[in-house]
């Protein structure tokens, strides 16, 4: 049950996200772009402070030791953005990171949104890795409770959608246009499984560990959230959109909360 879980939470999350982006990108939904990023940050913080960090400390893992996890995985998150983008930013030094970061509107902030247009397969390469181990923070939640599966099933969708947007703007300038940008952003998407079954067996096999699985998963929302996501709303706004941006939010964290009283069967 908890298995068959995991891969709907998956595929869900994988692949719900990417045509979700490809709405808010192609479809008719595309003036709600930001909107969606300010969603997604309140989704990903309140899974991380209202759910997943309370789990883990309600276990028998010493809070030092947890603390300990959750500053190493938010350094492990920071060092790894700064990997891929010093990478690509040798590798394409022609290009600043200023404009690669416009050219390819709301990418998330992680390096393999900021390929040149020609990078096809570093982008889809890079973006499977990264669903991979979404898969594997997924399967973690599950493992621990059915409910947080299905919330951080949902916090990822949140955060993959502006990801995935701007793996779809440098995608759709290829051979094939937009069509062939969504197929192939989907097939990554969908790797996002492979991840979920990966975690099923390691969390099953490491269950005293489990505790620290989700510590992990914690600083990975929480470093998505502050580093890539609330740093696109930090602009000079009228009080109106400003408004905006908080209620979008607050419907973030209030998304997490309605499936969590579902889950429960409230």
């Amino acid at each position: 049950m908890v298995l068959v879980a995991i891969i709907l939470g998956t595929l869900a999350a994988g692949i719900g996200s990417v045509w979700l982006a490809a709405a808010l990108s192609f479809g008719a939904l595309a003036r709600y772009t930001q909107h969606m990023l300010s969603l997604a940050a309140g989704a990903l913080l309140a899974t991380a402070f209202m759910h997943l960090l309370p789990e883990a400390f309600e276990s028998q893992a010493g809070a030092h030791d947890l603390f300990v996890t959750l500053l190493m995985g938010l350094i492990f998150f920071f060092l790894l953005d700064k990997a891929e983008l010093w990478h690509h930013g040798h590798e394409h030094h022609h290009e600043s990171a200023h404009d690669q970061v416009h050219d390819h509107d709301h990418g998330h902030a992680h390096g393999h949104n900021h390929a040149p247009k020609a990078g096809t397969w570093a982008v889809l390469t890079g973006d499977s890795v990264h669903c991979f181990g979404d898969g594997v923070l997924i399967a973690s939640a599950f493992m621990a409770d059915m409910r947080l599966g299905a919330i951080a099933s949902l916090a990822v969708l949140a955060h993959e959608v502006p990801h995935h947007m701007g793996d779809l703007m440098v995608l759709r300038t290829g051979a094939g246009g937009k069509h062939v940008a969504l197929v192939k952003v989907s097939m990554a998407g969908a790797v996002t499984a492979l991840g979920g079954l990966l975690g099923f067996w390691l969390v099953d096999r490491l269950h005293d560990y489990l505790p620290y699985f989700l510590v992990v998963a914690s600083s990975s929302f929480v470093y998505v959230a502050l580093a890539d996501l609330i740093p696109q709303l930090q602009k000079r706004l009228t009080a109106r959109e400003t408004a905006a941006q908080i209620v979008w939010l607050l419907v973030g964290i209030g998304l997490v909360t309605w499936v969590s009283g579902v889950a429960h069967g409230r």
